[in-house]
C-alpha cells in the first residue's frame, strides 16, 4: 500500500482565517475607543493626595471637638430634657452642634474622598465648601447693608442677655466677661439691671437693688477670689456713692467702639477662613483631576 501525503496546513494560518472570520476587534482596527487606563501618579501627587487627607482630618478634629462641646454644653444644663427653661433653638450651645455637625460631615468626605480617591466623595466636598462660602458673602454682604441698624440689633441682644442673666449659664457668662472687660455696667447705665426681676428692687431675695459682680471697681476679694456681694444694694445709692463701687457707664456704648476696633482683626480672619477653603477646594480639584479618565488612541 502506500501512503498518500495530505497539503500541509499552518495552525498560524487557521488562526488567522478564523479572527478574521468571526469579526472580532483587534487593537489595530479600533484605536478611537475610550479605555480607563489609570495614571500612575506622581510624587507631587502623592503629596498633594496626603496632604488633602492630613488637612481635611485636622478640620475634623476641630468640628468633632465644637460637636462635643455643643452636647455637653446642653447635657450640662437639661436643655435636651423636659425640665429645659427655654426652648432648645434659642440656646446659644445649639451653635456649637450646628457647626461641629456641618464641619464634621464636609471634612470627613474630604478626608475619605483623598484617601480612596472617589470622585463622587470630592465633588460633595467641592460643592459643600462653596455653598458654604456663598453663605458667608451672602452673610457678609447682609451685614453691610444692615451697619446702619446693628446697633439696634446690639442693644436688643444685650438686653435679652441681662433679662435671661440668672436663667441661662452662658448667657451670664458672656455678659460678666463683656462687663469685666469693657469696665461697664447694663446697657445705657447701671440702672438698666432694674428691668431684671431678681435685681429689681421690689425682688423678695437677697439680690434685689443690686447689680451683678462684674459691674464692680474691685470685683476681687485679697486679689484672688471674687467677691459676689461687692455690689449688693447699688441700686439704692445715688450716682456719685455708687460711681465709688461699681461702673455707672453702659455696655452698648463701649461694646460699640470695641467692635469698631476690631474691624482689621475680623477682615483678617474672614481672610484667612476664605484662604483655607480655597486651599481645601484646589487639592480636591487636582486630585479629581488625576483620577480622570485617559483616553487610548486618536
Amino acid at each position: 500500500s502506500r501512503l498518500v501525503e495530505l497539503p500541509y496546513s499552518s495552525s498560524d494560518e487557521d488562526d488567522t482565517s478564523l479572527v478574521g472570520e468571526s469579526g472580532l476587534p483587534t487593537a489595530e482596527q479600533d484605536t478611537g475607543t475610550w479605555y480607563p487606563i489609570p495614571n500612575k501618579p506622581s510624587t507631587f501627587n502623592q503629596c498633594v493626595r496626603y496632604l488633602a487627607f492630613f488637612w481635611n482630618l485636622l478640620f475634623l478634629l476641630l468640628g468633632l471637638l465644637a460637636l462635643a462641646v455643643g452636647v455637653w454644653g446642653l447635657l450640662a444644663k437639661g436643655s435636651l430634657g423636659g425640665d429645659r427653661l427655654a426652648p432648645l433653638g434659642a440656646d446659644p450651645m445649639l451653635l456649637f452642634v450646628l457647626v461641629g455637625l456641618g464641619a464634621s460631615a464636609v471634612s470627613l468626605a474630604g478626608c475619605l474622598g483623598a484617601l480612596r480617591s472617589s470622585p463622587c466623595l470630592l465633588r460633595f466636598f467641592v460643592g459643600a465648601v462653596l455653598a458654604f462660602a456663598g453663605l458667608e458673602v451672602l452673610g457678609g454682604l447682609l451685614l453691610l447693608a444692615v451697619r446702619h441698624r446693628l446697633r439696634d440689633a446690639l442693644r436688643d441682644a444685650l438686653l435679652l442677655c441681662l433679662l435671661r442673666y440668672q436663667d441661662e449659664p452662658d448667657l451670664q457668662f458672656l455678659v460678666d466677661e463683656v462687663q469685666r472687660n469693657l469696665q461697664c455696667c447694663g446697657l445705657g447705665s447701671y440702672r438698666d439691671w432694674e428691668t431684671n426681676p431678681y435685681f429689681n428692687c421690689s425682688a423678695p431675695g437677697v439680690q434685689a437693688c443690686s447689680v451683678p459682680a462684674s459691674c464692680c471697681l474691685d470685683p476681687w476679694q485679697n486679689g484672688t477670689v471674687t467677691n459676689t456681694q461687692c455690689a449688693f444694694g447699688a441700686l439704692r445709692l445715688g450716682d456719685v456713692a455708687a460711681s465709688g463701687v461699681v461702673h455707672l457707664g453702659g455696655c452698648v456704648a463701649q461694646l460699640s467702639a470695641w467692635l469698631r476696633g476690631q474691624v482689621g482683626g475680623i477682615l483678617a480672619s474672614a481672610a484667612v477662613l476664605v484662604l483655607i477653603e480655597a486651599t481645601g477646594v484646589l487639592m480636591a480639584l487636582k486630585i479629581l483631576g488625576d483620577i480622570t479618565p485617559s483616553r487610548v488612541g486618536d
